[in-house]
């Protein structure tokens, strides 16, 4: 009798079945310190069962089926009538539906409801990014329409309610409604003042007819839409309706969807307005400052995004690492491989750390907090989301082989990890943002250096960066062709003052060493050896 030779050992079950959120230290943590006591309770409970629902088997098997099943444009029904429609597997619908019922486009109508969301988003994230897209536009075009109280009046219920739901109908029958945007053009890409797209006033006061191309339309299966249009007095901000008030389907004739290198399972589009009918919102020639807080609130996301998907990353790692033996012993216990688990689980606690203190300045609102975020947000936009890529890489590689095979997962979030340094404005848009906050802004820094100067005294290495952070921001010529250098100091600076407050003191010590003091080298695990490196290893494991 022939011996079988398909005897499997040596491989770590699946991470599945667990709480997602729960098991997350840093996370329950930062959750914790953001939320008051008459709040927690409650809070934790959600989050937990958002949790177990994203780390069931079920649920991460719609993840995988949305991605193997991409969206697909419909420009016509049988008989040759224009539709443009795009259809979606079920799965995407399920998980679509998941993220609307669990708050992820409703954080501005409820007590702490940007931290709440936020958390629930960095863990929402993990199962699936391709549909954080339409949930952030959704919860990011609330602010934008605010800006004129009547539509805020009309549309604000429907885009924080909890009903998902997916028929194109007008909305005003609809008791959930989903938003996208429409703002870059081919010619202009994050320069909008260069659109060409043309808005010419209708009879009704406040209406207009649009005609143009937009290169990029985010979600474009949704309700209605955010674009920015050349008016009569300049550029200007309006809400496009998918469906018109009498049933009838607006012009938004979508040319292709885009072959993105990820976030496959989420619709972007080339979309035209030939006399598309649409909305003013705000005042005309205003429409940058119309739409300037939805930009910081996607920008937000592009932040917890990057934030969920390194937590996730370093969770397959360190899981993997966990079981997997290979020369005596686990591989997790090897002092080189817990040196990389180590340094990988440092960027991803200080990702998690920043986006959840941004979300609580949100929900505080004071003027402090509003200066704050200024320069808060896109400094970590442009630093968290930068090191997304080279984390997902790393966390790949601790799998050997098996993290370059799809059906490990780690090469849907490295084909994911460079996109939210993309969207909202690539790194050079957020470096020059910040150098017009310190420009035009001073309180901004002021609220920052506020900030971080709460640590001041507690690491000898933070208080050498602050102070090498004066020094360059004391000398401002030539500044825009250092900005990089800039803004990455003032995210790590924000970043290991958070740590050395909150964080264990393991965790501090080596972000300190690593990040600020010069004590680590330019790839991950390069952290000094005499670190507590294990008990970072510990803390971020994702199940005991």
């Amino acid at each position: 009798m022939a011996r079988s030779t398909h005897t499997v050992t040596n491989q770590p079950p699946p991470l599945v079945g667990h709480d997602v959120f729960g098991t997350d230290r840093a996370l329950v943590e930062a959750v914790g310190r953001h939320l008051g006591p008459d709040l927690l309770d409650e809070s934790l409970e959600e989050l937990s069962a958002l949790g177990r629902t994203s780390g069931s088997a079920q649920v991460q098997e719609w993840g995988v089926l949305a991605n193997e099943h991409p969206p697909r444009l419909r420009t016509h029904d049988r008989y040759g009538n224009r539709v443009d429609e795009v259809e979606f597997h079920p799965s995407w619908h399920r998980l679509l539906g998941k993220g609307v019922s669990a708050g992820l486009t409703s954080a501005w109508s409820r007590p702490g409801g940007h931290v709440r969301r936020a958390a629930a988003f960095l863990v929402w994230t993990q199962v699936e990014a391709g549909n954080g897209c339409p949930l952030s536009m959704t919860h990011a075009a609330v602010p934008a329409l605010r800006t004129d109280p009547a539509l805020a009046a009309e549309w604000e219920p429907r885009l924080t309610s909890t009903v998902y739901d997916r028929d194109l109908r007008p909305a005003r029958l609809k008791a959930g409604a989903l938003f996208g945007m429409g703002m870059t053009e081919k010619q202009g890409g994050s320069d909008v003042r260069a659109n060409t797209t043309a808005a010419r006033p209708l009879a009704e006061a406040g209406t207009y007819g649009l005609t143009g191309h937009k290169w990029f339309c985010s979600a474009p299966m949704s309700d209605g839409f955010l674009v920015l249009a050349q008016a009569p007095e300049g550029l200007t901000c309006f809400l496009v309706p998918r469906v018109l008030d009498d049933g009838s389907r607006n012009t938004f004739l979508i040319q292709r969807l885009k072959d993105k290198l990820g976030n496959r399972s989420n619709a972007s589009a080339e979309v035209e307005f030939d006399g598309t009918w649409a909305r003013r919102v705000g005042e005309e020639g205003r429409g940058v400052r119309s739409i300037i807080d939805m930009v910081a609130a996607t920008r937000l996301d592009c932040v917890l995004g990057s934030a969920g998907l390194m937590r996730q990353a370093v969770a397959q790692a360190v899981h993997h690492c966990s079981y997997r033996e290979a020369f005596g012993g686990r591989l997790a216990d090897k002092p080189l491989m817990r040196n990389v688990l180590a340094d990988l689980a440092l960027e991803s606690e200080a990702a998690t750390a920043l986006a959840l203190r941004l979300a609580a300045a949100y929900d505080d609102g004071g003027e402090q907090e509003r200066a704050f975020l200024r320069l808060a947000v896109p400094a970590a936009k442009y630093w968290v989301t930068k090191r997304c890529a080279p984390l997902a890489v790393e966390a790949a590689e601790c799998l050997g082989g098996n993290g370059y095979v799809e059906d490990s997962g780690l090469p849907r979030l490295v084909r994911e990890s460079p996109l939210n340094s993309v969207w909202e404005g690539a790194g050079n848009v957020q470096a020059l943002d910040v150098l017009r906050a310190l420009r035009r802004e001073p309180q901004a820094l002021n609220a920052y250096l506020h900030e971080v100067g709460r640590a001041r005294g507690a690491d000898h290495r933070l208080d050498a960066a602050i102070k090498g952070l004066l020094t360059e921001l004391a000398d401002l010529d030539g500044i825009e062709a250092r900005a990089r250098r800039l803004v990455e100091r003032l995210a790590l600076v924000l970043q290991g003052s958070l740590l050395v407050r909150f964080a264990p003191p393991a965790v501090a010590d080596a972000f300190c060493a690593a990040r600020l003091g010069g004590d680590g080298g330019a790839a991950f695990g390069t952290l000094p050896h005499t670190l507590d490196l294990a008990s970072i290893v510990e803390r971020a494991r994702p199940v005991a």
